[in-house]
């Protein structure tokens, strides 16, 4: 028997369900909250080459395995120095925005059926899909501003096209919760169905475009890149920003007193963390002087 340590492969993060050649299901499923990670990371780069080169693929929903948590945000625990590590991606960015940029580009419709709470950088991967469908009870949002952290996936880029400029600037800064229905009158997602029907939905919307010829939905959908997408050189300086401002020192009372209450558990903070972040300064001086 060999010496050296056995290294356990990752736990498969983007399960696929090949429905039909022109129609996948992709459910993500990480932990009790759905974090994002550095296995997170290396697996979207396989999945997105998987999809860039399946000849039928016309159409892939995105779901989750957790009702409550689509995708909740990075994990504040990741190693940082694995992710640092790995190689730049085909676009010749870090690996993190690459996968992001290639998924928007793929050619074959993204849909994200969003069920549950879904921030930060579980944000900045639906925002790189082409339609974001919500259930009634769904929770978006950006608290990063609220730690003291700058968003580092691409969402000023994205977020500015998709909604405009000064809503844009609401949802960064305010670092608040979005509830389904601001989001949908913001244009943060397309439509927002009671949750018993999202997947029906989303199932007979992917089943139609899954219909249609390939050339037709991949032209048309490029040419929409062409027209909406950011360029990717706005993407670096996001992230640049982003590592500037994390883990700072003056960051890490925000940071202690939302893991002393439930960060990236199921229960506490991760409820309702929009309201939590505008709190804190208050919140952590009760903390300190229990």
């Amino acid at each position: 028997m060999s010496s050296e340590a056995v290294v356990a492969k990752p736990r498969t993060q983007f399960v696929v369900d090949e429905v039909s050649p022109s129609y996948w299901k992709v459910t993500f499923c990480n932990g009790p909250v759905n974090l994002l990670d550095a296995d997170s990371v290396e697996q979207l780069s396989d999945l997105v080459t998987r999809i860039e080169e399946a000849p039928a693929l016309t159409v892939v929903v995105f779901g989750s395995a957790n009702p409550d948590y689509f995708m909740a945000h990075w994990d504040l625990r990741a190693d940082r120095g694995r992710v640092a590590a790995m190689p730049p991606g085909p676009t010749g960015l870090d690996p993190y925005l690459d996968g992001l940029i290639r998924l928007s580009k793929v050619p074959a419709v993204t849909i994200c059926a969003i069920r549950g709470r879904v921030r930060g950088a579980g944000s900045e991967f639906a925002l790189a899909t082409d339609l974001r469908f919500a259930g009634d009870k769904a929770i978006l949002g950006h608290f990063e501003v609220g730690l003291g952290t700058v968003p580092g996936g691409g969402s000023m880029a994205r977020l500015a096209r998709l909604v405009g400029r000064g809503r844009a600037a609401e949802i960064l800064l305010g670092a608040d919760d979005i509830p389904a229905e601001l989001a949908e009158r913001y244009g943060y997602v397309n439509r927002v169905l009671p949750d018993a029907d999202l997947d029906g939905f989303v199932d007979g919307f992917a089943r139609r475009i899954g219909t249609f010829d390939k050339t037709a939905v991949t032209d048309t959908k490029a040419l929409l890149d062409l027209a909406s997408l950011p360029p990717d050189d706005e993407f670096a300086p996001g992230l640049a920003a982003f590592l500037r401002t994390a883990r700072r020192p003056e960051n890490a009372a925000r940071v202690r007193y939302l893991f002393d209450h439930g960060l990236q558990t199921p229960h506490g903070v991760e409820q309702n963390l929009g309201q939590v972040v505008g709190d804190l300064p208050n919140a952590i001086r009760d903390w300190l002087s229990d």
